[in-house]
C-alpha cells in the first residue's frame, strides 16, 4: 500500500512561502540548513538559503508528510487542484491570525473560509460545528 511521504507545493519564491506556512502550522518548521545542506546549495549555484529552489517544512515531532516548496517558473495561473483544509480551536481567532500572516479571504461559506495563501494557494479553514 502506498503511503504519502511527501507533499510537493510549486511556487515563484519558496523561502518566504514556506517560512508562512510554517508560522500557519503549529507542528510544522523550516527544515534547518546545516553545512552539508550549504554545500549542497553552493554546488549548485545558490549560495544563500533565501535563494533555495526547493525548501523543506518537517514535522517537528519527525515523520510525515513533510511538505517541500519548490521553484517553478510560471505563475499559478487556476483554481488549485489540490489543497489544505484546515480546523483550529478557537476559529475566530484563527482566521484572524492567518489574515495577520498574509492570508487573504476568497470566500465564505457556512461551514469553512476559503483563503489564499501569499502565492495565491487556495487552502480552508473549517469551522467545528461544535464550537462555530
Amino acid at each position: 500500500m502506498a503511503r504519502i511521504r511527501d507533499l510537493v507545493i510549486d511556487c515563484r519564491h519558496p523561502a518566504p512561502l514556506a517560512r508562512f506556512w510554517a508560522a500557519v502550522l503549529e507542528d510544522y518548521r523550516v527544515a534547518p540548513y546545516d553545512e552539508a545542506e550549504l554545500a549542497r546549495l553552493r554546488a549548485i549555484g545558490v549560495d544563500d538559503p533565501e535563494d533555495d529552489p526547493s525548501v523543506l517544512l518537517e514535522p517537528r515531532a519527525g515523520g510525515r508528510p513533510r511538505i517541500f516548496f519548490t521553484a517553478v517558473p510560471e505563475p499559478k495561473s487556476v483554481k488549485n487542484r489540490v489543497h489544505l483544509d484546515l480546523d483550529a480551536d478557537d476559529f475566530a481567532a484563527e482566521l484572524d491570525r492567518l489574515a495577520g500572516l498574509g492570508a487573504a479571504q476568497v470566500a465564505e461559506h457556512e461551514d469553512l473560509v476559503v483563503l489564499a495563501d501569499p502565492e495565491g494557494n487556495e487552502f480552508c479553514l473549517v469551522r467545528d460545528p461544535a464550537t462555530g
